[in-house]
């Protein structure tokens, strides 16, 4: 993501005595679509989300840092999926917000499908870029995944650099140079929170009653999360595409941002069909 031109206001809100540090971009007068709520993935703080408001420069578009991360505090005890869905939805509420639109990626891919079940009723679309159903998932490569374990990819940019090609499958560019420069090292016990929330976690039980229009983005080159778990969801899921990015890795989101707005922003203009349409 370039350096972003429309810039959100950060503050932070209590929530059940969670303190949860939130950006929001206020939508150019009367855009009259809903806002886009999302989900980052782990360990990643919400400066890495700064470019969202450029790339989808009509829309309110409301993020946070998890427990743990960025310059949330962390929690004084694990957490499950469905109750960090409960604090977000708290977290709308006090916003005064009621539907929105809902994206995450990777581990805030999980999180955007626990909080559409949850609350079904306040989301009209769903995307999921480079994630999975959760335990079920295909993993990745190996070599990938000892890297992802290793929380100097955080706190040493040097590592991150070297590590970034076979981390997530592309080469350090310029949109992924200004990515590792914008990140915070998570607190150590919220990113295992992170890791631990979800152990044992699926949404197949329940991902059938996911009904609403659904976009699965996929990166072909991705090591971390295979394209063949973009085709599990696309299965699952009762109304979901799937696209493959040709040449993305993991963070196709950060390093072929352009290309995936136009297509985020091309799913989200489509017109909704209402039941006296299908009718």
């Amino acid at each position: 993501m370039t350096s972003p031109k429309r810039l959100p206001t950060i503050a932070t809100h209590d929530v059940d005595g969670i303190q949860l540090r939130t950006a929001r971009w206020m939508a150019p007068g009367n855009s009259g679509q809903r806002p886009l709520l999302f989900f980052n993935g782990i360990g990643a703080n919400l400066e890495l989300t700064l470019g969202l408001g450029d790339m989808f420069p009509d829309r309110e578009i409301i993020t946070f840092d998890v427990p743990g991360v960025g310059l949330s505090p962390v929690t004084s005890w694990p957490y499950r999926p469905w109750m960090l869905a409960r604090w977000t939805r708290k977290l709308l509420d006090l916003q005064g917000i009621e539907d929105v639109d809902v994206m995450g990626v990777s581990w805030g891919g999980a999180m955007a499908q626990q909080f559409a079940f949850q609350y079904r009723r306040r989301v009209g679309k769903l995307i999921l870029c480079a994630t999975t159903a959760g335990m079920t998932m295909i993993p990745g490569h190996p070599r990938a995944l000892s890297k992802m374990a290793d929380t100097r990819r955080y706190s040493d940019p040097d590592f991150m650099r070297k590590s970034f090609e076979s981390l997530y499958g592309e080469a350090v560019d310029g949109e992924a140079g200004n990515h590792i420069d914008n990140l915070l090292p998570p607190d150590p016990k919220g990113y295992v929170y992170q890791l631990l929330a979800f152990i044992g976690w699926s949404s197949l039980p329940f991902i059938r009653l996911l009904s609403m229009p659904t976009l699965v983005l996929m990166g072909d080159q991705d090591t971390i999360v295979p394209v063949a778990n973009g085709h599990i969801l696309r299965v699952a899921l009762p109304d979901a595409r799937l696209h493959v990015i040709e040449g993305g890795g993991h963070l196709f989101l950060v390093t072929r941002a352009s290309e995936t707005a136009g297509l985020i922003r091309g799913f989200l203009s489509e017109a909704e069909e209402t039941p006296q349409a299908a009718a």
